[in-house]
């Protein structure tokens, strides 16, 4: 790990100032994710700002009859919370399927958001990677990719997005709420957060540079059976395969996203009125286009069966 400096911020503007003046600053939080990175040498910020003290660790209920989950909300704290389970179970579950118990009780709501692949070729610092180095291509392309996406992906870069959470949070219509270093605020809606890499790969969010995660929002809680479902090649401590965040209504009609398939939280509204025909109608508009490698198209079956018994269990539940 090479040597940086470090400082406390005391607002979500003073922190949001003192990474924009640096080209190489990071926030840190949890950093469960971005201290792995640095030790590997694939990040190397000069300036740390800790977050940690500036409030942004409660969970309430918002003016449009929702949730405003504070940045710094830990995911156990989030996945234990009454009302959570109670009105948005999905994200619950979402929750409680990723990482540890220890690595849960640190890592935060926005750190959830913005962790990095888990590509192999990304963590191995002897291989090309465009996210990694832009421009030095994929060794991904033509290399071992069952853990990779099958669609949404292009020629510079085929990995995908690790976060269950935020799986969750797209079939909820969550929003990212955000400070600009000059203060100013704004909202960014979960479908727009998270980029596609197109042929920019290392542009990963809707983020500038210095700006930062105040607090995701959760609309009016949504009725119907909330599931998460997680395929992994082991029952803990695994990142999906593929997964399946739902929420189904009477009559078969919701709402779906998946995860382990794209470079991002994988929803395609167009195709949900196809949800009452059943998974195999649905899986064929909602992945149309996909991509597979030979290493990973059992993926492209593996979506279509978990959301079968999504809709088999929630047809009982109901």
């Amino acid at each position: 790990m090479k040597a940086f400096s470090f400082e406390r911020a005391r607002t979500p503007a003073e922190a949001a100032a003192a990474v924009a003046q640096r080209p190489d600053a990071r926030f840190i939080a949890g950093g469960t994710n971005l201290l792995d990175l640095m030790k590997l040498q694939i990040e190397a910020p000069t300036h740390l700002v800790d977050v940690n003290a500036l409030g942004l660790d409660r969970i309430e209920d918002s003016k449009e009859g929702g949730l405003r989950i504070g940045a710094l909300v830990r995911n156990s704290d989030l996945a234990a919370d009454a009302t959570v389970k109670r009105d948005y179970p999905v994200l619950s579950r979402a929750l409680l399927a990723g990482a540890s118990g220890q690595l849960r009780n640190r890592a935060t709501t926005a750190g959830n958001l913005l962790q990095r692949t888990r590509c192999p070729y990304f963590y191995d610092t002897a291989q090309p990677c465009n996210k990694r180095q832009p421009g030095s291509g994929c060794s991904a392309l033509h290399g071992q990719s069952r853990s990779l996406a099958v669609i949404g992906a292009s020629h510079a870069c085929i990995a995908t997005h690790p976060s269950d959470m935020a799986v969750a949070m797209r079939v909820l219509d969550a929003q990212v709420e955000t400070v600009k270093p000059d203060g100013q605020t704004r909202r960014i809606a979960i479908a727009d957060f998270h980029k596609l890499p197109g042929d920019t790969p290392h542009v990963e969010h809707a983020l500038g540079h210095g700006e930062l995660i105040t607090a995701v929002l959760l609309p009016a809680p949504v009725a119907g059976v909330h599931v998460y479902r997680k395929v992994r090649d082991r029952a803990s401590y695994a990142f999906a395969l593929v997964s399946v965040a739902a929420i189904v209504q009477p009559g078969g009609t919701g709402r779906v996203a998946f995860g382990g398939l794209a470079p991002k939280p994988w929803r395609v509204e167009a195709a949900e009125a196809l949800l009452a025909k059943g998974a195999r109608a649905f899986t064929a508009q909602a992945l149309a286009g996909a991509k597979p490698t030979e290493d990973n198209a059992f993926k492209l079956p593996l979506a279509e069966r978990t959301l079968a018994g999504i809709l088999q269990s929630a047809q009982a539940a109901s």
